[in-house]
């Protein structure tokens, strides 16, 4: 039904804004981001915050046509990319015009990622001003041999004073952590780990390090430069870091995140993994309305054109089937603390449940109360477990 008598208003919306721009290309790194030298004369930064709200328009409209309302945007995320390489007064504007379309809700969470070297004390502070209420620093590693390897150019000395900036500014912050990296010892996450812990974080995400195909370190793995990431290591890794977060106070409430309490979590990317509505706006980005997933074109040239052609930047798009949406639920509400009914589960998987039950990979208790939830041993294997679930 199109309609708009017949499809009912959204009222949750989320808002996810790429910027693709890069001062380094980091050798793990697959992102749509583009360095000058990359773009050459194609996607002009200065430009693009005028072009992301064009298709923030365009997007408007084309809910507005096929009927979907929506009273008010709860989370936004700037991402990259490495969004703070625009002037911040870029990033407000951007939150701004979305503001002038679509009111934030009160309390709304507004996050932008930043690279340690690309903020400052005056640029935080103009972002919190803005409505900016949350930073997310990569600070990846605090050891100068793994941020080397990483291709990351901060000095590991940057992140306290990034972090006391934004304190000073207002805004919560969270650390992004990499483990796994070719030369990391497990030493040297426990000294990543603890760094990061002595900037006080609300919130940290810890990811393993995942080499893939189109990049410099694939590259280099494939020469024989590198060693391949060894599974055993990456759990030793992982446990070490549940380990730390946890005698310091801070919960798992995804596999890779942990936050100090639970208003700490990110809101926005719960909004994802419970599959709720949001926008993708700038090249690359992706958008989900109401199980339509569609995804832009990728190279800022291109994106800026259709743009201003006023077409939408689409370069794929499809509608979920009943089925497909149920398997999705599964796979990424199973990521999370609070897991899912047994009951999302199709009958002819569900014999599954006990198995992994008696594995010690789903929470007993939860699983007689009729809901699946992981434990630590089930979260190291979730992509098994999940796969076992949705046949």
């Amino acid at each position: 039904m199109t309609a708009a008598s017949a499809v009912p208003a959204r009222r949750d919306l989320s808002v996810y804004i790429h910027v693709p721009f890069c001062a380094v290309r980091c050798g793990y790194c697959d992102f749509n981001t583009y360095t000058a030298t990359e773009l050459g004369g194609g996607g002009s930064q200065r430009e693009y915050p005028q072009v992301a709200m064009a298709e923030m328009d365009l997007v408007l409209a084309d809910d507005r046509a096929a009927g979907y309302e929506y009273d008010a945007v709860s989370t936004v995320f700037f991402g990259g990319g490495t969004p703070t390489l625009l002037p911040a007064d870029d990033l407000v504007a951007m939150l701004a015009h979305l503001r002038s379309l679509i009111p934030l809700a009160p309390g709304a969470e507004v996050t932008t990622e930043a690279n340690p070297d690309s903020v400052t004390r005056a640029s935080l502070a103009r972002l919190a001003d803005g409505g900016i209420t949350r930073v997310s620093f990569g600070m990846q590693s605090a050891v100068p041999s793994v941020l080397a390897t990483l291709d990351r150019t901060h000095d590991p000395e940057r992140v306290p004073q990034a972090v006391a900036w934004a304190r000073e500014a207002g805004l919560d912050v969270s650390l992004d952590l990499i483990y796994g990296t070719p030369g990391e010892t497990l030493a040297d996450v426990e000294t990543s780990v603890r760094a990061a812990l002595a900037c006080e974080p609300d919130h940290l995400s810890a990811y393993s390090l995942i080499i893939e195909g189109n990049t410099a370190m694939a590259r280099h793995l494939r020469r024989g430069e590198i060693a391949e990431p060894d599974p055993d290591d990456m759990a030793d890794k992982y446990e070490l870091v549940d380990d730390l977060l946890a005698a310091e106070g801070m919960s798992w409430y995804e596999v890779s995140n942990w936050a100090r309490t639970p208003a700490h979590r990110c809101r926005h990317n719960l909004a994802y993994w419970r599959g709720g509505d949001w926008w993708g706006i700038g090249p690359g980005a992706h958008r989900h309305r109401d199980g339509l997933r569609a995804g832009n074109v990728k190279h800022p040239s291109r994106y800026a054109t259709m743009v201003r052609a006023g077409e939408l930047p689409r370069a794929q798009s499809e509608h979920l089937t009943e089925v497909e949406r149920a398997l999705e639920r599964i796979m990424l509400e199973l990521r999370i603390v609070d897991g899912l009914p047994a009951d999302a589960v199709a009958p002819e998987a569900r014999a599954m449940i006990d198995v992994h039950v008696r594995r010690g990979h789903l929470d007993p208790d939860a699983a007689a109360a009729g809901r699946l939830v992981l434990t630590r041993e089930g979260r190291l294997l979730a992509d098994a477990v999940i796969r076992d679930l949705t046949v």
